[in-house]
């Protein structure tokens, strides 16, 4: 396991965890509140990159990503301070990926240019919908008139912009989406995120939904026949899945997320994030508290923002491997697996791939089309959960 994580890379996840307004189908580590003192954030953000950087000394950065949250609601000034920070900190690969989150408003899209200058080289947007209707029921504040043109102002200060949608909403046809789907692949993008709406626990829809009061949710059939129009759209455009709800040109996926799925290290800073480190040869799993301001008083009470380390066998190292890799249309490397697992990972492998599920080339172990939106039952299967 001692050097491992070079086969995924590095990464730098900051979280943000405010919002202006919670969705109801948001599971997230989010807040809204009146009032933020982003000085504050900054030392603590500071101080953490240089605690994490101290343990990782040397490692050439491949990506940093802001996530939440709506990290558009961060001073540019605040992203400045915090990369200028990183770049101190660390050497960066020659085509280090910085991305951040953003809600198409028109208030924070006028914050882009800011957000360039400091680093930022690509924006992941959460519009979520293209009609007015489906945006309210799904809790967002702005309007597909108001998503379209922040699109626009991001496609002109930004190479790279990439959007999430979520399908299977309440009372969506097929049809519907096939049609909203094309619209939006023709809206000059390089990568989309598209979600099948799910319901958590602990989130409104979850609550709505033990409730009997969410209805007009697709039944398997419908979801099915969704997943199966997204793919064809998606390849027809040229827009490649290369993981289980990411499409892209080729050469724009995503590289934050691919050291996530290629099971590399990444450091988490902020309320709840999460981090995987290699440090003198093993691997640790890292948290953080949750609330924000118990994460801030931690911060600058100790000089640490985590809850604890735990850590990881290499069992549930090439669990996690398995389970990140395999949402990869490349699947996972057989020289890594076999390295972590040894050659236990095989018990069930083989009726996976009698029934169609998995298959095996000279080189990787991966899901078939037909065992992709099966992913959690393969996995289920194959690791004996």
């Amino acid at each position: 396991m001692t050097e491992d994580w070079r086969n995924g890379g590095f990464g730098l996840y900051i979280h943000w965890p405010f919002c202006q307004a919670k969705c109801p189908y948001c599971d997230f580590n989010s807040h809204v509140v009146a009032q933020i003192d982003q000085a504050a954030w900054a030392r603590a953000y500071l101080s953490e990159i240089d605690r994490v950087g101290a343990e990782t000394q040397g490692r050439v950065l491949r990506s940093v990503f802001f996530g939440g949250g709506t990290p558009s609601m961060m001073d540019p000034d605040l992203i400045d301070a915090i990369l200028r920070r990183v770049r101190e900190t660390w050497p960066a690969s020659n085509d280090i990926e910085i991305t951040l989150e953003a809600n198409p408003t028109s208030v924070e899209a006028g914050r882009f240019a800011g957000y360039r200058d400091a680093g930022v080289n690509r924006v992941s947007m959460g519009i979520q919908a293209l009609n007015d209707p489906d945006l309210k029921a799904l809790g967002r504040l702005h309007t597909a008139k108001e998503a379209m043109a922040a699109f626009d102002t991001a496609r002109s200060v930004f190479d790279r912009v990439s959007f999430d949608l979520i399908y299977a909403r309440q009372d969506q046809t097929v049809a519907a989406w096939r049609e909203e789907l094309k619209q939006a692949l023709n809206m000059a993008i390089d990568h989309v995120s598209l979600y099948q709406l799910t319901i958590e626990d602990g989130t409104a829809f979850g609550d709505r939904y033990a409730a009997g009061k969410l209805r007009g949710l697709p039944n398997e059939d419908r979801a099915t026949d969704m997943w199966e129009a997204t793919q064809e759209i998606c390849d027809a455009a040229g827009f490649h899945g290369y993981e289980v709800s990411n499409h892209a040109k080729p050469g724009e996926e995503s590289r934050h997320n691919q050291i996530y799925w290629r099971y590399g290290d990444y450091a988490g800073i902020g309320p709840g994030a999460h981090g995987r480190v290699t440090v003198n040869g093993q691997r640790y799993a890292t948290e953080a508290p949750l609330a924000p301001a118990v994460w801030l008083s931690q911060v600058h009470k100790t000089g640490s923002g985590e809850a604890g380390r735990v850590m990881l066998s290499q069992g549930d190292a090439a669990t996690e491997f398995l389970l990140m890799g395999l949402r990869l249309t490349e699947g996972v490397a057989l020289d890594r697996l076999t390295a972590l697992m040894g050659e236990t990972y095989a018990n069930n492998i083989n009726g996976l791939i009698e029934i169609g599920m998995l298959e095996m080339t000279s080189t990787h172990l991966r899901t078939t089309a037909a065992g992709r939106p099966l992913l959690n039952a393969v996995l289920e299967k194959l690791l004996d959960v």
